[in-house]
């Protein structure tokens, strides 16, 4: 299976900016760059880190599920955040899902993100059946 599926989370700038949530070529499926914002556009946990990157992951694994996968097939994520000094919560948080799986990931420090508010922001890559052969 070759053919393209996106996978939208019906944010109204999605078709704005041109981007969906997930894109599924394959057994390889992409997750856009997500932040913790809810249904409604307001931010979840301001301030706080960890609660904003358990929320994105959470997310992001709702979009990897309806392209056909689950957090084993997780290969990558990488981890954008306003502040460094945070790594440690994040980096927590982040080990809560993916601790057992251990995907390649990075953090880097950024100067901003679209909000203020917004601390985090992460990618994900997977491949479909990755968990078999590994």
């Amino acid at each position: 299976m070759n053919q393209r599926k996106n996978i939208s989370s019906g944010a109204s700038w999605e078709a704005v900016v041109g981007y969906s949530r997930a894109v599924r070529i394959g057994a390889h499926v992409a997750v856009a760059g997500t932040t913790a914002v809810d249904a409604d556009g307001a931010v979840v946990g301001p301030g706080d880190p960890a609660a904003q990157t358990r929320f994105i992951l959470a997310k992001m694994l709702r979009a990897l599920a309806e392209a056909g996968g689950r957090p084993e097939d997780v290969i990558r994520t990488r981890m954008y955040v306003t502040d460094i000094s945070q790594w440690e919560a994040i980096g927590r948080a982040h080990g809560e899902v993916f601790g057992h799986i251990r995907p390649a990931t990075a953090m880097v420090e950024v100067s901003r993100l679209i909000d203020p508010a917004l601390l985090v922001e992460i990618e994900l890559d997977a491949v479909l059946g990755s968990a078999e052969a590994g």
